[in-house]
């Protein structure tokens, strides 16, 4: 008899939303690095905005945010930089500004008592068993292990399950740098913002709630040096930076072919990054966790006989979406092709703000 029917590491938006789905008479235990309060566990380099498509998840579950995860303030525009053609441009957005750590706190907090929820708890190995798997962890500074005949990776970019599943499969990384500052622009704003020299990916900034925050997905080989170099870019842009609050890093995916999505195998599932479900355009992957979280409750639940091959067939809408934002970034991040879109100023919104008449 194994400890549960589903174990889950990891309890960002993919793992807390499938905590939350999945049916009461399932035993189910997650495994979370962060804290209920506090900052621990928490490092992940994000600008904290809910696109469209999470929103639309909201619209399913029927749920709707707590004023306490809102950042202040809610900017309805992106002001693009391209600073080797020094081309700016304002596109509207719809966009909701949030506190990425209370909202994934909060997300905690709508999982069911019915889950064994362990917090700042570290899984350090999964052992392969007949009728399932042996999870050992770390809890309070004790080891201990438990069973479970299905597993499921929500735990991002450096997921175990992944390492242990595709050992030899590489997929393109970058290092995510964020900082924090004191928020000395007259007027809040988002930005997003194109360099070849300094990454082929993209950086960006937004305000929020007094502070300013500004990062970037770079190469692993001095990626701390070029970030450096693209805030002293930014300075002639208006762009304010004084003391350092706060410094987050953290390895991000970036797919850049259809067989970087992988979904598991052997009753080892994947969900959200730790799958390859991020966009390549903007490295956004909050909708496409909720999206498969979903779809993996749904299977769980309807006690599937074969689910490793329902996942991977139901997740093939989200795989072709996602082959489709490599196909933009593609085109975002060509110099040329991206020159002519900003010079046509297609969508584009002409303001005044600090930066001038645009």
């Amino acid at each position: 008899m194994m400890d549960y029917d589903i174990a889950i590491i990891g309890l960002g938006p993919a793992g807390a939303t499938l905590a939350r789905l999945l049916n009461p008479n399932l035993k189910v235990i997650a495994f979370d690095k962060k804290q209920q309060t506090g900052e621990q566990g928490f490092q992940k380099p994000c600008g904290g905005l809910l696109a469209t498509d999470s929103q639309r998840s909201f619209v399913r579950f029927n749920l709707n945010l707590p004023t306490s995860v809102l950042a202040n303030p809610q900017i309805f525009s992106v002001k693009t930089f391209d600073l080797q053609t020094q081309i700016i441009r304002n596109y509207q957005r719809t966009y909701v500004n949030i506190n990425r750590h209370q909202f994934d706190l909060w997300l905690k907090t709508l999982i069911p008592q019915t889950v064994d929820v362990r917090h700042d708890t570290l899984c350090k190995q999964m052992i392969k068993q007949d009728d399932g798997y042996q999870i050992t962890f770390v809890e309070n500074g004790i080891e201990q292990q438990v069973s479970a005949r299905f597993v499921v990776g929500a735990d991002g970019a450096n997921s175990m399950i992944r390492r242990n599943l595709y050992p030899d499969h590489q997929i393109r990384k970058y290092l995510s740098i964020q900082q924090w500052f004191e928020d000395c622009h007259p007027v809040p704003f988002y930005s997003c913002i194109f360099d070849r020299a300094v990454t082929d990916c993209y950086s960006w900034s937004i305000s929020k709630d007094g502070y300013f925050i500004i990062g970037g997905a770079f190469e692993m080989k001095n990626a701390n040096q070029r970030f450096e170099q693209l805030k002293e870019k930014l300075i002639p842009y208006a762009f304010t930076f004084n003391k350092v609050l706060k410094t987050e890093k953290c390895v991000v995916l970036c797919p850049s072919k259809f067989s970087d999505f992988r979904c598991g195998k052997d009753n080892l599932f994947l969900i959200g990054e730790a799958a390859g479900f991020i966009s390549a355009s903007s490295l956004e992957g909050i909708s496409y966790a909720l999206d498969s979280a979903e779809i993996l409750s749904k299977i769980f639940n309807a006690n599937d006989a074969t689910p490793n091959k329902t996942y991977h067939t139901r997740t093939l809408k989200l795989r072709i979406k996602l082959f489709s934002k490599m196909v933009k970034a593609a085109i975002l991040t060509s110099p040329l092709l991206r020159k002519w879109i900003m010079k046509s100023k297609i969508s584009h919104i002409s303001v005044e703000n600090q930066f001038g008449r645009q």
